[in-house]
């Protein structure tokens, strides 16, 4: 057994404050490193799409669906949809199952700012009238 000599403590509480003064520094940095909504979604150009989900995607930060859907041209687009994060749309009663490809929905939502067929989903409405909330602030029909 190798024992410890005063100067192994200075270092180790040295090493420990450099430690703890660099968790201080970067916390506030990862906190703001999440996007802004407004920064990237415009809260004035909500978009209603009626089309087929063809992927879920429940990965973090944000779970994503896509939806084939016609355009004004008739030409098929796919749209990109963002979530919330997949532990809270399970506590507010989503589940896996709450979003499946092929199911036909209809869904209101805002617009990116800079891609067209980018949105974050404010509701989701299915074929038999029920109804998925993804924001707390839902956009007007």
């Amino acid at each position: 057994m190798t024992s410890r000599t005063p100067a192994h403590w200075i270092v180790a509480v040295k090493q420990i404050r450099y430690a703890f003064g660099l968790i201080l520094v970067t916390a506030p940095l990862a906190a703001t490193a999440h996007h802004s909504f407004r920064a990237q979604y415009d809260s004035d150009i909500v978009v209603e799409v009626m089309g087929t989900i063809t992927e879920v995607a429940w990965t973090n930060p944000h779970a994503r669906f896509y939806v084939a859907a016609e355009n004004d041209d008739g030409e098929t687009v796919t749209w990109d949809f963002e979530l919330a994060s997949p532990s809270a749309l399970f506590r507010r009663g989503w589940s896996i199952s709450s979003l499946e490809p092929g199911m036909q929905v209809t869904v209101v939502a805002y617009r990116a700012r800079n891609a067209p067929h980018v949105a974050n989903t404010g509701t989701i409405t299915f074929d038999d009238g029920s109804r998925l909330i993804a924001l707390g602030t839902v956009p007007q029909d």
